[in-house]
């Protein structure tokens, strides 16, 4: 079939509803809010290389301070495209004055190994050298894209070529991958900006040499951890690290579409459904181990353990994308929108100022702060209230890089028929023959089911999403899409079923057994202890009484619910262990999108709940 190539999200004209307000809570606190944060932490001031010893180990540049700064960059740059902010410019262009200012005469730049360890520079596989490098070819395409301006796209430039010369001419680096992939998807659009085909060339080399002579990143590390145990035609089950996996999925999906190759793609369609049916919690979250931040065996998804980085559910995203150009499967852009809607939102508080590091699926407060006696035999509970920023500050800033371009995922087109992935008020032109065709979609998705769709200035082919939950659409449906003609000026509705849903796992997963989550469209709902108590695990879930609808609350993707739940009773006298019957309580349970939780406070929070009936 025809790859279907997304719109760009700058012609996208988000007209209202839910994604809008987070696109403008990006633009107008979040931004502002990273880059406070940064500055203080010192990140922004590094890029001058003045730092010594004297200055102490606060200020000390770590190496992965580039990649935190470059994605801030990339984040202005996404939302200059669409907004006219000449206080972004600034802020950028000064950064990239001591960027170009301090960067070697042979092209190379990097902070840390400019003023902290200069003698040992592509020496360490796993100090995130290619990964900075990554980050600052795309900020510098996205910053030249949105402002013309060629300052740190030609440093970049030199910096690839730099790099082609250590990597792949000379090859006389200390390794020959990167230890964290990402620098293959910029290289990528690096040479799709300059047309420089050794960019082209070198992202393949970088993908293709994976896997082959690579060596452990350390005594202690496995080969799997960062996807370097098998050349990349050969890998079959998501492994080791899920953040570098993803941006190595995501190359690989993009470099077997760019060539046509399909062993490649047979790798990443393999790759994906080890992902989407075996390793992924019900919010799309993925990567369910502290240890290594990594990938573990199948169905292996425990809650109050569980990992589910942030930006490894932004990296899942980049890599459904990929594959949602090649394949025409709906499955792709409904991964999509468990992760939008669920782990992605949930790292950022309402208010867009802190976010999460990791997305645990329950919380129980106490068992972060009880383990004193040594950090080493801590075992890593997930916190329960977000952070303004962290020592490894990955996530805020890949946010608002993300968030403006959440247009992009919307449509797709092949040059006969538009597809429709995602149900977002937007609107976006379209050139069909001699004519150009506005296509609409108006809804408050997922607020309510109701979408409708128009063409106006000629008719047009579409292809809608027709979610595999609802169960209401009674025509053709290829692969997940309804095939529709719209005619001129004549609107489409669609009503897709909202009602709560009682979800149950896989009965593999042993750590959901007996247990049931609450989903209604995309959205997960959790239940906190500040609207039903304490001790949340004593309460049990009434499936055979009605769930049903609440307001709205500000800054929400769905209505709360109010269901029936029964608590055990509990006494303050009651001894240790007993035995006999247990007395249980009829209670109200309120239960709110997981995204929100944690916003009014810390408490305990569960998705997966005992239930009765």
């Amino acid at each position: 079939m025809k790859h279907t190539m997304p719109i760009p999200f700058h012609k996208v004209k988000m007209t209202d509803g839910f994604w809008r307000e987070r696109i403008e809570l990006n633009s107008r606190v979040t931004i502002s809010a990273v880059y406070d944060r940064f500055a203080e932490t010192g990140r922004f001031a590094a890029l001058g290389c003045n730092w010594t010893e004297e200055m102490g180990e606060s200020l000390r540049p770590h190496y992965f301070w580039d990649s935190d700064v470059a994605k801030w960059i990339e984040g202005c740059a996404n939302i200059l495209r669409t907004e006219d902010r000449p206080d972004l410019i600034a802020l950028c262009d000064a950064a990239i004055a001591d960027i170009v200012k301090n960067q070697g005469e042979d092209g190379y730049f990097n902070v840390y190994f400019t003023v902290v360890d200069p003698e040992h520079r592509f020496i360490d596989r796993d100090k995130h050298e290619l990964y900075c490098a990554g980050h600052l070819m795309e900020a510098a395409v996205a910053y030249y894209e949105a402002t013309g301006k060629r300052a740190l796209l030609d440093a970049m430039c030199r910096f690839a070529d730099y790099i082609e010369k250590r990597f792949k001419i000379d090859r006389d680096a200390g390794f020959i991958t990167p230890g964290h992939q990402e620098i293959e998807l910029a290289l990528f659009r690096l040479y799709d900006c300059t047309g420089e085909s050794r960019y082209l060339e070198l992202a393949k080399f970088f993908i293709n040499e994976r896997g082959k002579n690579d060596k452990p990143l350390s005594p202690t590390s496995t080969l799997e951890y960062n996807q370097s145990h098998l050349p990349v035609r050969e890998q079959r089950e998501a492994v080791g690290h899920a953040v570098r996996a993803a941006y190595l999925y995501a190359a690989m999906a993009e470099l077997a579409e760019r060539t046509e190759d399909g062993e490649l793609l047979t790798a990443c369609d393999a790759l994906f459904d080890n992902i989407s049916k075996k390793k992924m919690y019900i919010t799309g979250g993925v990567g369910s181990s502290a240890s290594g931040e990594a990938y573990t065996v199948d169905y292996d998804l425990p809650n109050i353990l569980s990992y589910s980085e942030s930006c490894a559910g932004m990296g899942l995203i980049f890599f459904a994308a990929k594959m949602m150009r090649m394949k025409g499967d709906s499955k792709y852009a409904e991964v999509i929108e468990r992760v939008l809607y669920n782990c992605f939102l949930c790292c950022t508080s309402i208010d867009g100022e802190s976010f999460f590091y990791t997305n645990p699926l329950e919380v129980i407060p106490y068992l972060s702060y009880k383990d004193k006696v040594s950090e080493y035999y801590k075992i890593k509970y997930p916190k329960p209230s977000r952070s303004r920023v962290f020592k490894t500050s990955c996530c805020p800033s890949n946010v608002v890089r993300f968030v403006p371009e959440i247009p992009e995922l919307i449509y797709g087109d092949d040059g006969d028929t538009v597809f429709i992935h995602q149900y977002i008020s937007s609107s976006v032109e379209l050139c069909r023959g001699d004519s150009k065709v506005t296509l609409t979609v108006s809804t408050d998705y997922p607020r309510s089911g109701r979408v409708e769709i128009r063409a106006d200035g000629g008719e047009l082919d579409i292809k809608l999403r027709i979610p595999s939950w609802h169960k209401g659409y009674s025509g053709e449906v290829d692969r997940g899409y309804a095939p529709i003609h719209l005619r001129d000026g004549v609107p489409f509705a669609i009503e897709l079923d909202m009602s709560p849903r009682i979800i149950r796992a896989n009965p593999r997963v042993l750590f959901d057994a007996h247990k049931c989550a609450v989903m209604r469209g995309p959205v997960v709902y959790c239940s906190e202890a500040v609207d039903n108590g304490e001790l949340l695990r004593n309460i049990r879930l009434d499936i055979t009484s009605p769930i049903t609808e609440e307001q709205t609350p500000s800054g929400y993707a769905a209505p709360a619910l109010s269901a029936v739940g029964y608590r055990r009773a509990v006494s303050e006298s009651a001894p240790l262990y007993f035995e006999g019957a247990e007395d249980e309580i009829k209670i109200p349970l309120r239960l709110i999108p997981y995204h929100a939780f944690s916003n009014r406070g810390e408490c305990e929070m569960q998705v997966w709940m005992n239930y009765k009936g």
